[in-house]
């Protein structure tokens, strides 16, 4: 089910799903443009990160963010990049990798990185450090489409006022922890729906 609800998402905004050079792999682009959830094709080639969120560092300088205050290899061209590096391992394909191909592969070596929200009926790759990419599991039946979920504190020990933020949410949402244990936090959040 997590695979065919994300081949919907890539055969819905086809021309949003593209190559990505500087990650060696694949890249998701909002609808709005300022953010793409990346996803590498080859973990021994990828740099820092094989599954990531980048987004636009203009709404955040805005509200106050000084760059210079963030983790040191996060920012590129005025883009932010939360995300993880899973391996160093070298994958391969039976002829020429896509897009699901490469996120069939991310399943089958890290399952555990997936996550699902049932009160939004969402599945998402855990990013850790509290950032997601989600997901619907049935387009048909849901307001949010996608989703990218940062956690905040980086960005407001970097100077953000996150009621200044614009373009993003800034509000409670639930998760879950391995016992079951229901938590409310706060979250920079992004949703679109593409149906």
């Amino acid at each position: 089910m997590i695979v065919s609800s994300f081949k919907d998402l890539l055969d819905t905004i086809p021309e949003n799903v593209k190559a990505d050079d500087i990650y060696g792999g694949w890249a998701l682009t909002a609808p709005d443009g300022d953010e793409r959830f990346i996803w590498s094709k080859d973990y021994s080639k990828s740099p820092y990160h094989d599954v990531l969120i980048e987004f636009d560092s203009k709404p955040f300088v805005d509200a106050g963010l000084v760059i210079s205050k963030l983790p040191t290899n996060i920012v590129l061209n005025n883009k932010i990049m939360v995300g993880v590096k899973l391996s160093n391992e070298k994958l391969t394909y039976n002829g020429e990798a896509t897009p699901l191909d490469s996120f069939k592969k991310f399943i089958e070596i890290k399952p555990n990185q997936i996550v699902y929200h049932s009160e939004l009926d969402h599945y998402g790759v855990n990013l850790e450090n509290g950032n997601i990419f989600s997901w619907a599991k049935n387009m048909l039946n849901n307001d949010s489409d996608i989703q990218f979920l940062l956690d905040p504190q980086m960005l407001i020990d970097a100077g953000v006022d996150p009621m200044k933020v614009t373009g993003w949410e800034y509000k409670k949402n639930t998760v879950i922890d391995s016992n079951g244990t229901k938590t409310d936090i706060y979250k920079f959040i992004k949703s679109f729906n593409l149906k």
